[in-house]
């Protein structure tokens, strides 16, 4: 069971050929999300952590059903109208729903009522669909985790986990009680209790044999049941109606080179992992034969990887880093998992569309969906699609030429997103998302993320640059974009160094040109942090050639939120502050002037407005054409969020003032509103758009920042300014 993996990749061709699709290849676009706080019950807090785990479709393709535990029940989403998900209410279980499945017009619900690790407990309940009236609740002796519904509605496997105690020993197995099987018959579409069985899993692995913990179950049109026990590293195929042990093997390792695994804030791609365990957590089937894992990992392994196997043992195939390196190529690669599992594949979905069967593969900590066509061999990369955070599980609708996930990250505590099912519809057109990636540079993924500045080549209108902030504190870089490409490319990095090592104490939020080839940027200070308010010239390779630090006059009213963008006029760099200062007037931020000729500081003063909710500051700025464009947004998202917005301050007769004395007021005008853009992929909308360039020329383009897929969906979208579908033509751009 042992695969030694060279990475014999269809990534090269990734690298050269994404972007480019048949117009007969089929593809997925998103095209809705539903935030599970829509579903919230009448007189709970609508503050309440929520989240969408596990999913289902009822027979009928109109209705989803998905297991919630925050609120320890099942929430419904109409989706007869696919484009505009509605709530359709919420049932309450009475303890916490691992998972749930549809037979009929009814819904199993596998419900965890332990009361510890050792004296695990659970049931099994039925009930209607549309009213949630229970109509049978079956104890399962233990602690349940996955369900799922024979094809031909005959009977249910539950997976009873009786999970270990993480916290005890250092979570070394064996953990008692052990875990099991269970099958409940049904009869006449309704749980038959009385006839369940237990099927024991117990010496079956090499990996504590005596304490198998099952995770997932899938059932074949046999009425075979493939269980994985990730913890121990094991897969076991059952006869469904016998309760017959048919197989069982061990799900094997793989040796992985060239991985990362330093949670340094770099994204570096130099380890290895030897004999690393597959450790699978879903389980899919393909056909009667062969049927696939996702290698999420949890006791001593992770492969980061997805295989498909055959009920007999054999592996036919090992995806290795190929779903994790494409990954990274899309800007989503969770730099904070490295140490543990990386991208962590821990969900599946198989659906056949227009005779075509598709592997859909989550990554629960780069919140992307892989999709991969299966073709009896090797499968075929399709696309990456945007998810929510962490997708925990998805559904194929093929009757319907539909797929949605589950994304069961709740952030209502941080201000953050919402837990969201997100749908998917099947099409002939190209692949909208990524917008923009990386290449492949000797073997391995060019690492990016959070972008936070934007700045057009002066002599090529094809090439922009653009800088990471401070999240990568470890690798500050500068990235060369070639915009020529749908997705857009990124060709190189390039490190910005001082003393011939990683600049320290950087957070770079805004890229110029400095007219001598190469580059000012801005690095937004921390006082707290002892990082220091400053503008860095390099040369063109990224070495620091000089460091400007902000005058006293400025630093003594400094307040936490400084530098978001620079841009250059002539000898002049003009620094955009993102909120306001001490010494600010309510309502206004300062543009700071700094002269690279005499090094005198001066300012302005910019109108922003206030809000309610949050705030509003500015993200970034670009000369061109004798004005200053300026991006404004609120730091809310989804629904709240209201400015996501470029304005205009024409700068004919202005005169900025030195630092101190009275600060002229400029007046703005707004000339194009992002929101639509942001709206565009089918998802909510994001937090950060932080980068603007605009070309020689006059093409405009913009970036949004994905904090590094920390507490974030990870999505960076990098899009051209439009209007009435052309492009913007900034000599008569109006409101």
């Amino acid at each position: 069971m042992r695969a030694k993996h060279t990475l014999i990749l269809s990534l090269l061709a990734a690298s050269v050929t994404a972007g480019v699709h048949a117009a007969d290849k089929q593809s997925f676009h998103r095209i809705s999300a539903f935030s599970t706080d829509n579903n919230i019950p009448v007189g709970v807090d609508r503050a309440h952590e929520s989240s969408a785990e596990i999913i289902a479709v009822s027979e009928d393709g109109n209705t989803l059903v998905y297991s919630d535990s925050p609120l320890a029940g099942i929430g419904m989403v109409d989706i007869r109208d696919p484009k505009q998900p509605r709530s359709k209410g919420f049932i309450s279980m009475g303890g916490e729903p691992t998972s749930v499945d549809v037979v009929g017009n009814t819904f199993v619900s596998a419900i965890n009522t332990s009361q510890s690790y050792t004296q695990p407990s659970g049931f099994l309940l039925q009930g209607r669909l549309n009213t949630g009236k229970q109509i049978a609740k079956c104890d399962l002796g233990g602690q349940p985790d996955s369900v799922a519904v024979a094809k031909d509605g005959s009977f249910v496997a539950i997976a009873i986990e009786n999970e270990r105690d993480e916290d005890l020993n250092d979570g070394v197995l064996p953990q008692f009680p052990a875990g099991h099987l269970s099958l409940i018959p049904l009869a006449n579409g309704v749980l038959d209790c009385d006839g369940q069985m237990k099927v024991a899993m117990t010496g079956l692995s090499n990996i504590a044999p005596s304490d198998p913990e099952p995770e997932f179950v899938d059932i074949n049109a046999l009425g075979e049941v493939v269980v994985t026990l990730q913890e121990n590293n094991h897969l076991v195929v059952v006869n469904g109606k016998t309760g017959t042990v048919i197989n069982d093997f061990s799900a094997g390792d793989v040796d992985l080179n060239n991985v990362d695994l330093d949670e340094e804030r770099a994204l570096t791609f130099d380890g290895k992992q030897m004999a690393r365990k597959r450790e699978p957590d879903a389980v899919k089937w393909l056909d009667d034969t062969r049927f696939v894992t996702a290698n999420e990992g949890d006791y001593q392994g992770g492969s980061r990887s997805f295989t498909i196997f055959d009920k007999k043992g054999n592996v036919l195939f090992e995806s290795g880093l190929d779903f994790e390196y494409r990954v990274a190529l899309a800007g989503h690669y969770p730099e904070k998992r490295s140490g543990n599992k990386g991208v962590e594949p821990e969900g599946l979905e198989v659906g056949t569309f227009n005779g075509e069967r598709f592997i859909f593969v989550t990554s629960e900590r780069g919140s992307l969906v892989g999709v991969y066509r299966d073709t009896g061999a090797a499968p075929e990369f399709v696309q990456l699609l945007p998810s929510g955070i962490s997708p925990e599980s998805a559904v194929a609708i093929p009757s319907r030429g539909l797929l949605a996930t589950a994304n069961e990250t709740d952030l209502i505590e941080d201000g953050g997103a919402r837990s969201h099912v997100m749908l998917y519809q099947v099409t002939t057109d190209a692949p909208a998302y990524p917008q923009i990636e990386s290449v492949m540079q000797d073997g391995k993924p060019i690492g990016w993320g959070a972008l936070s500045g934007l700045v057009a080549d002066p002599n090529d209108e094809n090439i922009l640059y653009a800088v990471n902030d401070s999240f990568y504190k470890a690798q500050p870089s500068i990235f060369v974009i070639d915009a020529t490409t749908q997705p857009a490319k990124i060709t190189q990095r390039i490190s910005v160094t001082a003393n011939n090592k990683p600049a320290q104490k950087l957070d770079l939020e805004g890229i110029t040109t400095d007219g001598k080839g190469g580059f000012w940027l801005a690095s937004e200070g921390r006082k707290d942090k002892n990082v220091p308010h400053a503008l860095y010239r390099t040369d063109a390779n990224g070495k620091i050639i000089d460091t400007v630090g902000f005058p006293a006059e400025l630093l003594a009213v400094e307040e936490r939120y400084g530098a978001e963008g620079i841009t250059r006029v002539g000898d002049h760099l003009w620094i955009a502050i993102q909120r306001s200062w001490k010494d600010d007037p309510e309502s206004t931020v300062k543009l700071l002037q700094y002269n690279t000729k005499t090094g005198e500081w001066k300012a302005v003063r910019y109108p922003i407005d206030v809000v309610k909710k949050g705030w509003i500051g500015l993200s970034e700025i670009t000369a061109y054409d004798g004005a200053l464009y300026i991006i404004e947004r609120d730091n809310q998202i989804g629904d709240a969020a209201k400015v996501k917005q470029l304005t205009r301050v024409i700068m004919a007769g202005v005169e900025p003032a030195p630092i101190g004395e009275p600060l002229p007021l400029v007046k703005k005008e707004v000339v194009y509103d992002f929101i639509p853009d942001l709206k565009a992929t089918g998802g909510y909308v994001t937090d950060k758009i932080e980068g603007f360039a605009i070309t020689n020329n006059g093409r405009a383009f913009a970036i949004t920042d994905n904090d590094g897929v920390d507490d974030s969906s990870g999505e960076t979208l990098f899009f051209s300014l439009t209007q009435g579908g052309k492009a913007v033509d900034f000599a008569t751009l109006r409101p």
